[in-house]
């Protein structure tokens, strides 16, 4: 950052707590709701959630060669291949829109081309498996259907659409990783794939959420995540002892220390704006929540746009969006917004578009929102118009 912005931002913090009113209610509400959401954010995303994605980012940086993510996700790469492969990780991870950050940093660092790169980006907080499922046994089947069949040509769609409108940038960007010369091959790939597993098996169970509803399988898993998630950290540990050398431990550690300073600082100063704004679900902050279950009722073309824009802004945690929803729709919400707020809400929040701005700059980051608020709101409108 230059020293110009350094100054614009320094000004920006000084004149917001000069002029800031803190005798009101709304202001005093919104500082609360700061903390707190800081503090649930702290409790319960960091340490399991953010702390392994982070690992995961560092051991992709360092043990995942160059080539191998450009066979399977740079921008030369087969298109049903690629795109398959960033919609399935994503799924299979199934995690906020925060923690996917360092993933998709780790990736598109590593040579992934900006289309599969996005469609991973997108597709990991909103293709849950386990949030459709609830979305339909809570707010109806019909409503779970168009969120998975949505999210899924989501993923897809705005990949396709950020590789087109900046493929000239990407060609650039993809021949300069082609110029590196090829690394070495010391170890089997199969030892490589053991050791992230392990890594993806504990951020996957360690933040399994207790199921909302009454089923025999869910409930199964739930019961089983410790033991399941013990399991993949053992198997992390040992295999980072045997297989890799001191001296590639030491790289892993430093690059996730790379990707932890990159992302924290803005993640955490986003939590801090969005409570300020927003509040956690079901408290108020500077902005009332009656003025937002107003404006999405109906299925009109403001409605669905404000529930997108409301749902990028918004920061959900895994699961949260459902019962959320299940409160406004009983407010008069309209079926259409609701759906664009699913659509737009799981993918994005105020804080990780700011980190997301640190990787991808201001333009390629500003056109991912707009995709992603413009197809909601389209699907949200469609939707309305034939749901019961």
């Amino acid at each position: 950052m230059s020293d110009r912005k350094k100054f614009f931002w320094i000004t920006v913090f000084f004149l917001t707590f000069y002029f800031l009113p803190e005798g009101n209610e709304r202001v005093i509400a919104g500082l609360a709701e700061s903390v707190a959401m800081m503090a649930d954010y702290a409790r319960e995303h960091v340490l399991l959630c953010l702390v392994p994605a982070f690992f995961i980012a560092g051991a992709i940086s360092v043990f995942v060669s160059q080539q191998s993510v450009m066979k399977y996700l740079g921008a030369n790469a087969k298109k049903w291949i690629a795109y398959s492969v960033a919609s399935v990780s994503g799924t299979v991870l199934a995690v906020c829109s925060c923690t996917v950050l360092p993933l998709f940093a780790g990736i598109y660092m590593r040579g992934a081309g900006l289309g599969p790169a996005t469609a991973f980006l997108y597709s990991g907080p909103a293709i849950n498996v386990l949030a459709i499922v609830l979305t339909a046994r809570v707010l109806g089947l019909e409503l779970g259907i168009a969120r998975a069949v949505g999210a899924v040509i989501f993923s897809v769609v705005i990949g396709l659409l950020m590789a087109a409108i900046f493929g000239r940038e990407e060609q650039t960007r993809q021949e300069g990783f082609a110029q590196l010369p090829e690394e070495e091959g010391g170890r089997p790939l199969w030892k490589t794939v053991v050791y992230m597993a392990g890594m993806v098996v504990f951020l996957v169970f360690a933040n399994w959420a207790a199921p909302k509803t009454s089923s025999a399988f869910w409930e199964g898993v739930y019961n089983l995540k410790w033991m399941l998630s013990g399991a993949g950290l053992a198997v992390t540990v040992l295999t980072a002892r045997m297989w890799f050398t001191s001296d590639e431990r030491q790289d892993w550690y430093t690059s996730t220390w790379g990707y932890a300073l990159q992302v924290m600082p803005l993640l955490f100063g986003g939590v801090l704006v969005a409570g300020f704004l927003l509040g956690r679900p079901g408290h108020e902050a500077l902005i009332p929540g009656r003025y937002v279950a107003m404006l999405v009722g109906g299925n009109s073309l403001g409605a669905n746009f404000f529930a997108s824009v409301s749902g990028a802004f918004m920061y959900f945690a895994t699961l949260t969006e459902v019962p959320i929803l299940q409160g406004l729709l009983g407010a008069g919400m309209g079926k259409g917004p609701a759906l664009a707020l699913l659509l737009a809400g799981p993918a994005l929040s105020l804080p990780s578009m700011l980190v997301i701005n640190s990787i991808l700059g201001p333009r390629k980051t500003g056109t991912y929102v707009i995709l992603v608020v413009l197809l909601s709101t389209v699907a949200g409108m469609l939707f309305g118009m034939f749901a019961s």
